[in-house]
């Protein structure tokens, strides 16, 4: 075995060691992507449905905001048919009961006068 020989297989065996040395981290590295695909897999998998179910409830709460718009629409028409109502009664009913509580105080001044008038005669 001559001296070539000899750094051969000493530079054969160091590559070897080089190899070793590298392939285990290459080897955890391929655990470490293994065990995030599972996880990505496993969030994936609990994602789905929930986004589903918020899709629905999102559904479900524009159907209700919908039915709350039309009893805000009919509450606001109420109200002003309401207020128009008690315009149209207090112009119909209110002027001629603000005459005749007038007219009722003045008849009723006019009595308390002459009840006076009498007093002040005696």
């Amino acid at each position: 075995m001559n001296l070539g020989d000899v750094a051969g297989l000493i530079a054969a065996i160091a590559f070897v060691l080089l190899v070793g040395a590298l392939a285990v981290p290459l080897i955890k590295l391929g655990r470490v992507l293994d065990e995030t695909r599972e996880s990505l897999k496993q969030v994936t998998e609990h994602t789905l449905p929930v986004i589903d179910e918020a899709a629905v409830t999102i559904t479900t709460t524009n159907g209700q905001l919908a039915k709350v718009d039309t009893v805000t629409t009919a509450a606001a028409e109420t109200s002003q048919n309401v207020s128009a109502l008690t315009s149209l009664i207090s112009a119909t009913v209110g002027t001629p009961l603000i005459k005749v509580a007038a007219f009722s105080m003045a008849v009723r001044g006019l009595f308390s006068r002459s009840g006076e008038d009498k007093a002040d005669r005696s």
